[in-house]
């Protein structure tokens, strides 16, 4: 057993004044990590026996399936340029030079080092499949650190990475680790949902996230309860109702009205008397697009980037999903065009622009401006937009009949209501977040670098990957954002610190310090991992932070113990009753069997 007395546990009555989030708050509170600078934290005692108990599970899972690796957090920067990542990462990647001048990288992901053990090592299908993990330290070069472990510069991770002859092959490595994680963040204790995702600068195809609902969160996900759908925002489509088309006016032609001041939708449709369904929203963007050394203006062994105009046009009701918006353009990077860059696109100041008079084959300097147009804008008619000069609209437009575009493609962000794609029924919209994300990558990687085996009929080919990863803080944050109040939090008892805490009320009197010394040693060769609170405290000292750390169930050794009894408390419920000594242990079995 471990004694309290003993211990560093340094528990705080208040909260840090930058704590937003439980999870944050009670981290700090009861001690599991001390901040060191933005968005980089010591793990002390407890929090490092949560990290280890989740550590020890995810091993377990991934045992089954994989084997375990570790590999480099220095990376040299010419396997990054290989696979063209070195430019696309930009500022989140933390870089340097060593002495020699030569460029290194701390890595954020391992997708590279593996492809070059797996060039140098791998030669024939007999060698596969291979599912290869690790359990690392990451380095993100996070902008706007905050709410704790959620938005951190140094991460644990477990990566692992898949390598198959064929598409076949991919397709069971994707389901080995679909259900190894299934059966961690089950084992952790964590109520998860997996939903469709969008697979960003990793590449590739299909993408799976496990979420976990949170106001914490920072991703929203659209869900349906009747179906079972489930997509992150930045994937997520959904049914738009009918939308009834206002009736023309005049001739039915495009026509120019004097909107003085009307600059935003809502002044715009009150203007109108129309729904802002019935109105054209532009958004113009300078896109970052990497450009190959053939198509840079001066070669270079590195993939080039150009900013490159880009205006999207959708109703007035929806608003861009800039995830979706940058892989249609195949961008790294948006950024809104500034007044010189809309009166050289656009040629109209912001909050009168629209697409009637654009040319989207024009181009300036061998560059075009790319229209994207949302498919909620398709099929109508009698439209409001910008007339690309100030204080002016135009009405009666008709997509198609009165200006063209370049693609048409889901850039909007699904809204709470709306029907579910599969099945109709109303979609929820709501905070989540992410604990892990696997990937079908193919070969993306392989083939620009390059790796090659023989099949077994002796021709040579390239074999395709998965990159599969769990955030292990992040299950840590998501279950305790799942289990608190305002005292305090509970951990489900496979990932915390203890089992039990066994507080002693009052440690100077010689009967109850020795009955909590021999209950918690029964506890202890009945299996628990047990913390004696021997501390020479109040007893409601004790008792706030045994509610404050984290440990899901507290034996009260009291003045009860005199009738043979003790008190068990479950914190998830604050739930307790008197248990009689000499069954305690098994009591305590009897609760914890479901946990």
């Amino acid at each position: 057993m471990h004694r309290w007395s003993k211990l560093f546990i340094p528990t705080l009555r208040e909260a840090p004044a930058d704590a937003e989030v439980a999870s944050h708050k009670f981290l700090v509170r009861a001690g599991y990590i001390r901040q060191l600078g933005a968005g980089i934290y010591s793990y002390l005692f407890l929090g490092q026996r949560s990290i280890d108990k989740i550590v020890d599970i995810v091993r377990e899972e991934m045992d089954r399936i994989g084997q375990e690796f570790l590999l480099p957090t220095i990376h040299p920067a010419d396997l990054w340029r290989e696979s063209g990542r070195w430019t696309i990462m930009g500022d989140a990647m933390f870089r340097l030079q060593d002495r020699k001048g030569a460029d290194l990288c701390l890595g954020m992901t391992h997708e590279e080092v593996v492809t070059d053990i797996a060039r140098s090592e791998l030669r024939s299908y007999k060698q596969l499949p291979q599912i290869w993990y690790q359990i690392q330290t990451k380095f993100r070069d996070e902008p706007r650190p905050r709410a704790g472990l959620l938005r951190v510069r140094q991460f644990i991770m477990k990566d692992s990475y898949s390598f198959d002859l064929d598409d076949a092959g991919l397709d069971r490595s994707y389901d080995l680790h679909d259900a190894a994680y299934r059966a961690i963040f089950t084992r952790c204790g964590l109520q998860f949902v997996a939903v469709e995702a969008d697979s960003g600068a990793m590449g590739g195809s299909r993408s799976q996230e496990f979420m976990v609902y949170t106001d914490a969160g920072e991703d929203l996900i659209a869900s349906c309860a009747a179906c079972g759908y489930a997509a992150n925002l930045e994937k997520a489509t959904s049914r738009l109702a009918p939308v009834n088309d206002m009736a023309p006016t005049g001739d039915g032609q495009v026509e120019i009205v004097h909107t003085p001041g009307q600059a935003a939708i809502a002044d715009v449709t009150k203007f109108f008397n129309i729904e802002s369904s019935s109105d054209i929203k532009c958004v113009a963007y300078m896109a970052k697009v990497p450009q190959s050394a053939s198509d840079a203006k001066k070669p270079s062994p590195e993939v080039q980037s150009a900013w490159q105009p880009a205006a999207a046009f959708l109703r007035g009701d929806h608003f861009v999903n800039e995830t979706k918006l940058l892989k249609v353009l195949g961008a790294t990077e948006l950024r809104p065009m500034v007044a010189e860059e809309l009166e050289q696109w656009m040629h109209a100041p912001a909050g009168y622009l629209g697409p009637v008079g654009l040319d989207p084959a024009q181009t300036i300097n061998d560059t075009r401006l790319n229209v994207v147009l949302d498919p909620g804008l398709q099929n109508r008619h009698n439209l409001v937009c910008g007339a690309n000069q100030l204080d002016y609209h135009y009405r009666n437009v008709v997509p198609g009949r009165d200006f063209t575009w370049t693609v048409v493609a889901d850039i909007r962000n699904v809204l709470e209501g709306e029907g579910c794609p599969v099945c109709g029924q109303p979609l929820k919209v709501a905070k989540a977040v992410e604990v892990g994300h696997i990937f079908k990558l193919g070969d993306r990687y392989t083939k620009k670098m390059g790796v090659r085996v023989l099949d077994a009929n002796g021709k040579e080919v390239t074999p395709v990957m998965g990159c599969y990863g769990i955030g292990v803080e992040r299950i840590l944050v998501a279950a305790i954002e799942q289990g608190n109040d305002a005292n305090g939090f509970w951990l489900p008892r496979s990932i915390a610190p203890f089992d039990v805490v066994v507080t002693v009320t009052n440690v100077a009197d010689a009967s109850l310090k020795s009955a909590g010394e021999q209950i918690a040693a029964a506890l202890e060769s009945a299996g628990f991992d047990v913390l004696l609170d021997d501390r020479d405290e109040r007893a409601g000292v004790k008792f706030k932070d045994a509610d404050l750390i984290g440990v899901p169930y507290r034996v009260t050794v009291g003045k009860k113990a005199a009738e043979g009894k003790v008190e068990l408390v479950v914190r998830s419920g604050a739930a307790s009753r008197d248990v009689p000594i000499s069954g305690i242990a098994a009591e305590l079995t009897h609760a914890t069997s479901g946990s």
